[in-house]
């Protein structure tokens, strides 16, 4: 288990350094949870008491629409940070779900322990600080993706920000991703 904690701290010291106190007091907040292929982290309108950080595993969020259709928003992979963080931050029902794709390994952080030693320890509010950032921006990225560019465009874009994923992933879960159809998709993969 160690190694696994080993592995969220150099997480958290890539962004902001800690003293070996700093760890200490840090670690116990976060609870380690496991979870199989096809369990859900998180199901629509349930709460969200948890953010989740990946050590090993592939999860897809998605929301469903009124025909039953899947929506994926985000692949979330090995030292990716994922739930519904709408709310999780307003403590307020899920408008979507988290499903692992693979069997999949997680640190989990109550919001009131995220902020508790966000107010302890200001190296970890600087740390989340830069995070909620980096994901403002892939999500900004994410929705200029799928309004300027091609079907093409996106997949190769993909290939490049995550190489192997598209062995990892069931093809109708790449189109969805995509926004095409699993024939679009076979003709793009070529």
């Amino acid at each position: 288990m160690e190694e696994k904690y080993t592995l969220l701290r150099k997480h958290i010291e890539e962004i902001s350094r800690l003293t070996e106190e700093e760890w200490n007091y840090v670690k116990p907040f976060f609870a380690y949870k496991k979870l199989k292929k096809h369990q859900f982290l998180i199901q629509k309108n349930e709460l969200v008491p948890f953010q989740y950080w990946i050590i090993k595993g592939l999860l897809k969020t998605y929301a469903t629409d009124n025909e039953g259709r899947e929506h994926i928003l985000q692949f979330a992979l090995e030292q990716y940070w994922t739930s519904d963080f709408e709310a999780y931050q307003n403590q307020i029902p899920s408008a979507m779900d988290i499903d692992c794709i693979e069997d999949s390994e997680f640190f989990c952080l109550y919001l009131k322990d995220r902020e508790h030693i966000c107010n302890e320890i200001p190296k970890m509010a600087n740390f989340f600080r830069v995070k909620s950032h980096l994901g403002y921006i892939a999500l900004q990225h994410r929705i200029m993706s799928l309004l300027t560019e091609t079907a093409e465009e996106r997949y190769n874009n993909l290939i490049k920000k995550i190489p192997g994923l598209v062995q990892r992933v069931p093809k109708k879960f790449l189109a969805s991703y995509l926004g095409v159809t699993r024939e679009t998709l076979s003709r793009l993969k070529g």
